[in-house]
C-alpha cells in the first residue's frame, strides 16, 4: 500500500513536445513563505545583536563596580574616584566599535547550523578589536580614569556573550524540536547514502529538518525502515523522479537532497532544474560521503591527503572510558543487589529442580566465545527441547527465536525473564571483561552462523546487559531492525547515549515490555 499522500510515477518515456512543453513552462513558485530555518536565524541573530549591547553595558558597570565599589586591583583614593557616567561615552564607543567589527568578522553573518563552540574565535578575536579601539580611544582622549576596568570589560563582555548564546542554542533547540523554525527535506535515492541520512534527520530533530519523504524506485517498496536513538522509524515513499517538481509544490519543501549511490539511476540536472522551478534549495551527497561522517578518517602520507574508513566500534580512549564506567557501575551493582540475587536463588532452587545459574557459550566482541551467567528460567532440559520447538515454530526469524508462551519455563522463571532479573548476574561477565552495561545483545553461535555479511559489524562492540533493542521493542523487534540500532549505537557512541540508554532501560525493565 502507497502512502496517502503518495504520487503516481508519470510515465517514464517522453514525446519531443511533451520535453519542449516541460522546458517552456513558467516558473511554478510555492506559496511565498519564508524558510522556517532562515525566519528562525534571522529572529536569533537579532537577540543575539541586542544580546551583545546589553552585554557591553552590563561589563562596564560590573567592571566599575569591582574596581571603584569593591576596590579590586588596588585602594580607590579620592583624587581617583570616578562616577559610572565617566564610562558611558567608552560604553557607548565600544558598542559602536562592535557594531562595525563583528559585521565585518562574519559574527553576525546568518549561520543556521552553527554551534556555540563555533563562535568561540569569531567572538574572541572580534572583541579584541573592540577592547583595543576603545583603548585606543582612551589615549588620544586621555582618558584618566583607572584603566584598569577594561581588562573587567574584557572578560566579563566575552562571558556574557558567550552565556547569552549558549541560552539562545537552548531556546532555538527547544524551538526545533518542536518543529517551528525547521526545513522541510524530500531526499532524492533510497541507497545507503540515502538511509543514513534518513537516519540522521529522524534521529535528531536539534538538526533543523523535517523528512517529509523521499522519491525513489516503487520495485524497492512503498517505505524504508531506519535505526535511530529512539527506535525504528520509519520514511515513505511520496513517488518517482517525475514527481519531484509537484512534491515540492504540494508538501511546501525547503530543501531537495538528492544521494548519488554511483549507479546513475538519478538524472541530478533534471532534479535541479525542478528545484529551481520550484524556489527550493538543491544539495547534493556524492558517493564518497555515503558513508557517515563520524565514520570517514582524514589524515596525510608525506603530504598527500588520505580518506579512511573506521569500523563500526568503540576504541582508543572511548573504550577505556566505556570499560571505565563499566567497572564503576558493576561494583555498585553487586553490592546493591547481592541480598535481593540471594533470594532469588532461594526462590529458583525451592521452585524446580536443577542448578540456581544457567551457563550458555554466548559468541562475545571479535567472535570470541565466552560463557554467558543467567538465572536459570527454565527447565533442566530445556536446550534439549529447543530443537523440537524451532522446527514446530511457524514464521518468526530463527536467529532471533523466542516463544512468549515457552512451556520449558518455570513458574518463578517467568516472573524472572519478565523483569529481566534473570540477567542480573551477567553483572559478573561485565566485571571480567566479557560483557559491558550497554551494547548490542550477546548472540549465539547459531544465530551467528545465519547472519549476513553485514550482520557481522555488531561484534565489533562488546555485547551488553541493556542496549537500544532492549529500549525499543526488545522482542518484538524484526532481527535486521535490532542489529541497525546495534550498528547505530557503535557509530555515535558517547559516554552521554549510554547513560540515556540505562535511564530508559528502567522504565522498560518495570514495564516488562517486549520481554519473554
Amino acid at each position: 500500500m502507497m502512502p496517502t499522500n503518495s504520487v503516481k510515477s508519470a510515465t517514464p518515456s517522453m514525446t519531443a513536445e511533451s520535453h519542449i512543453a516541460m522546458i517552456a513552462r513558467p516558473m511554478v513558485k510555492p506559496s511565498v513563505r519564508g524558510r522556517g530555518s532562515l525566519q528562525l536565524a534571522l529572529i536569533m541573530q537579532a537577540v543575539a545583536m541586542v544580546g551583545d549591547i546589553m552585554s557591553v553595558f552590563l561589563a562596564f558597570w560590573l567592571g566599575y563596580a569591582l574596581r571603584y565599589r569593591l576596590e579590586l586591583g588596588g585602594e580607590v583614593t579620592e583624587d581617583m574616584w570616578s562616577s559610572f557616567s565617566t564610562f558611558v561615552a567608552p560604553a557607548f564607543a565600544a558598542t559602536t566599535i562592535m557594531l562595525v567589527v563583528f559585521p565585518l568578522r562574519g559574527v553576525y553573518q546568518i549561520r543556521q547550523k552553527l554551534s556555540v563552540l563555533d563562535y568561540v574565535p569569531l567572538l574572541v578575536g572580534g572583541y579584541s578589536l573592540v577592547i583595543a579601539g576603545v583603548i585606543i580611544l582612551a589615549f588620544f582622549f586621555q582618558f584618566s580614569p583607572s584603566r584598569l576596568i577594561f581588562l573587567y570589560v574584557g572578560i566579563f563582555g566575552l562571558g556574557f556573550m558567550f552565556a547569552h548564546r549558549l541560552v539562545a542554542a537552548f531556546v532555538r533547540r527547544w524551538f526545533l524540536q518542536r518543529g517551528i523554525g525547521v526545513d522541510r527535506v524530500l531526499i532524492v535515492g533510497e541507497g545507503k547514502g540515502g538511509r543514513r541520512l534518513m537516519q540522521a534527520m529522524l534521529g535528531n530533530r536539534g538538526l533543523g529538518y523535517r523528512l517529509v519523504g523521499y522519491v525513489g524506485d516503487a520495485s524497492r517498496g512503498d517505505r524504508l525502515n531506519v535505526a535511530t536513538e529512539r527506535g525504528i522509524l520509519t520514511c515513505p515513499r511520496l513517488g518517482g523522479l517525475d514527481d519531484v517538481g509537484e512534491l515540492v509544490v504540494r508538501l511546501h519543501v525547503d530543501e531537495v537532497v538528492v544521494v548519488d549511490d554511483g549507479k546513475g539511476d538519478i538524472d541530478i540536472k533534471r532534479v535541479l532544474d525542478e528545484c529551481r522551478n520550484t524556489d527550493a534549495q538543491f544539495r547534493i551527497v556524492p558517493d564518497l560521503l555515503q558513508i557517515s561522517l563520524d565514520r570517514v578518517d582524514f589524515s596525510e602520507i608525506g603530504g598527500v591527503p588520505t580518506i579512511g574508513v573506521r569500523d563500526a566500534s568503540i576504541r582508543g580512549w572511548h573504550a577505556v572510558i566505556k570499560r571505565t564506567a563499566d567497572i564503576i557501575v558493576a561494583l555498585m551493582v553487586c553490592v546493591i543487589a547481592m541480598i535481593p540475587m540471594a533470594i532469588v536463588a532461594v526462590l529458583i532452587k525451592r521452585d524446580s529442580e536443577g542448578p540456581i545459574f544457567y551457563r550458555q557459550s554466548r559468541v562475545g566482541q571479535y567472535g570470541q566465545h565466552f560463557t554467558m551467567i543467567k538465572f536459570r528460567c527454565m527447565v533442566n532440559n530445556a536446550d534439549q527441547q529447543w530443537a523440537e520447538m524451532v522446527k514446530s515454530m511457524q514464521g518468526g526469524d530463527g536467529r532471533l527465536f523466542k516463544d512468549p508462551n515457552d512451556p520449558r519455563m518455570t513458574k518463578v522463571g517467568k516472573t524472572l525473564r519478565r523483569y529481566s532479573i534473570d540477567e542480573l548476574p551477567q553483572i559478573f561477565n561485565v566485571l571480567r571483561g566479557e560483557m559491558s552495561v550497554v551494547g548490542p545483545r550477546p548472540p549465539l553461535q547459531r544465530e551467528v552462523d545465519q547472519y549476513d555479511e553485514w550482520h557481522m559489524q555488531r561484534l565489533l562492540v562488546r555485547p551488553g546487559l541493556t542496549g537500544l533493542w532492549q529500549v525499543n521493542g526488545r522482542s518484538k523487534l524484526a532481527f535486521d531492525e535490532m542489529v541497525r540500532l546495534d550498528l547505530y549505537y557503535a557509530e555515535n557512541w558517547t559516554p552521554w547515549l549510554d547513560v540515556k540508554i540505562v535511564l530508559r532501560t528502567i522504565p522498560a525493565v518495570l514495564l516488562g515490555r517486549g520481554a519473554y
